[in-house]
């Protein structure tokens, strides 16, 4: 049975400042949001860790088991190569212009992995989506995943997996693709699934569409009144599947882009979700071990998984933080266990010291973890759960958006996606500077044309192809008041 859900209530002007419902923080005006600009690289700091390391301390985040500012730069960096998408979820984080929008062209995408580059460096992790990127012309998909590769980053390939066949998966990952993420869930209205359970046929069919490719997978899975309850039936799954799915993703729902479902019924909180998961595990994961940027926007908690059973692999969270910023230098091949074994065996080799803590440690665990090894005969497998709580498009707060772990490549640089969702037409529908033709051109995104000067910025008329969402909900409404006139 799968708890009640936890804290019943619907804020207005504020969204608790922490994850565990501490006092409401004031949000910023729709004039601070707007007045929100993309970074610029490196002002102010010598590297991209030190300046992670300055938000953290300036937000309060700098605390033992900070992954930002440690080990990354930044969480990940979404990079929107098209802002189509052959779904209509009921929470979409996407604009209302977004359907009826052209495709950025393909040189300034390159741009934009090169900006990337410049503001994180290597081993950043960037998140090849939209819309949903299989909608792209597969050849440009591929020197996409590729050009990140060779700048030195990890692609993963955000998809529904309508479009993304093994074929396809199995071109990208020899263009370099590190990671595939599927997302699925009953937002998603997929027809002839009845709820998140009957779906897991769907999330079974995918991960056997993988089997076998050099690639790790993750599944991204919305939180929302109408799931809550099944998250332990999700997590259940996962976990009998952990030979192949390594990470999987838990969003809140958020008020925010065109969906039509925007608005929570009553407060689903991370500790709620959190619970949950603990639930569907059947293990008490630690989800305060390790954090990456702000702790009321992301939770992660990590499993060992052996003869269908999980277990805490954070249960000392001491070691853990103590041990996590001694492994910050070592880059772990998430699709290949083994290699990442041979890594940190090599490591601890070179750190006789730190080795014996260690095997302290890996003792108490195998001890804890003795019987189902046993059953398993020794095959036990990774698995990562993550929780990302976004913000509400009108509730944005200070300290979180400058903590933010998980930012947008826009044209003009990275900015926070809760930011980014909060006023993504400023950004979409913006012509886009280029060298055309030998020349300065203005690239309009409404009609995907180059223009000799900078066009007006204007809206987008839908059709009944390209009405999504609210857009979609309005042109119904219209149709069926005309037909009562």
């Amino acid at each position: 049975m799968s708890p009640d859900p936890i804290v019943l209530s619907h804020g207005g002007g504020s969204t608790p400042s922490s994850a565990g419902g501490a006092d409401p923080t004031p949000c910023m005006t729709q004039a601070e949001i707007a007045a929100l600009q993309p970074l610029s690289p490196g002002i102010g700091y010598d590297t991209p860790l030190a300046r992670a390391r300055g938000s953290m301390r300036q937000t309060g985040q700098w605390r033992p088991g900070q992954q930002m500012g440690r080990r990354w730069a930044v969480g990940c960096v979404a990079l929107e190569i098209t802002q189509r998408c052959n779904l209509d979820c009921t929470l979409c984080y996407l604009s209302e212009s977004s359907e009826a929008l052209k495709d950025i062209p393909l040189t300034e995408v390159f741009r934009r992995i090169d900006m990337i580059a410049a503001h994180y460096g290597r081993n950043t992790d960037v998140q090849v989506t939209g819309g949903d990127p299989t909608l792209r012309r597969r050849d440009e998909l591929v020197a996409i995943v590729r050009r990140v590769r060779e700048r030195g980053m990890r692609p993963a390939l955000f998809t529904n997996g309508i479009l993304a066949t093994r074929d396809l998966l199995a071109e990208l990952a020899a263009a370099g693709l590190v990671d595939v993420a599927f997302h699925v869930d009953m937002t998603q209205e997929r027809k002839g699934y009845a709820d998140e359970p009957a779906l897991n046929a769907l999330r079974r069919e995918y991960i056997e569409r993988v089997r076998g490719l050099p690639l790790a997978v993750i599944f991204n899975t919305t939180v929302f009144d109408g799931n809550f309850r099944q998250l332990p039936c999700i997590v259940e799954f996962f976990v009998a599947h952990s030979d192949v799915v390594t990470f999987a993703s838990f969003q809140l729902q958020a008020d925010t882009g065109r969906g039509v479902m925007a608005a929570r019924g009553y407060e689903i909180s991370v500790d709620a979700v959190a619970a949950q998961i603990r639930a569907g595990a059947g293990a008490p994961l630690n989800f305060d071990a390790l954090s990456t940027g702000h702790a009321s926007c992301n939770r992660y908690a990590l499993a060992l998984v052996a003869h269908g059973r999980a277990h805490d692999m954070l249960a000392e969270p001491a070691f853990v933080q103590g041990i996590a910023p001694k492994l910050a230098e070592l880059q772990f091949d998430r699709a290949h266990p083994m290699r990442t074994l041979r890594t940190l065996a090599a490591w601890a080799l070179r750190h006789p010291r730190l080795l014996q803590a260690g095997a302290g440690w890996l003792a108490r665990l195998a001890w804890r973890m003795k019987a189902d090894v046993l059953r398993a005969r020794a095959r036990v497998h990774k698995l990562s759960f993550f929780i990302h709580n976004f913000m509400d498009a009108c509730n944005l707060e200070h300290a979180r958006v400058e903590a933010c772990a998980f930012m947008v490549a826009t044209g003009d640089g990275p900015l926070s996606m809760c930011v980014h969702n909060a006023k993504r037409d400023a950004y979409l529908l913006k012509p886009v500077p280029m060298v055309h033709g030998g020349a300065l051109r203005f690239w309009n995104p409404v009609n995907g044309q180059f223009e000799g000067s900078m066009p007006p910025l204007v809206g987008v008329t839908h059709s009944r192809k390209t009405a999504r969402g609210r857009a979609k909900a309005a042109l119904d409404a219209a149709r069926t008041q005309a037909r009562a006139a």
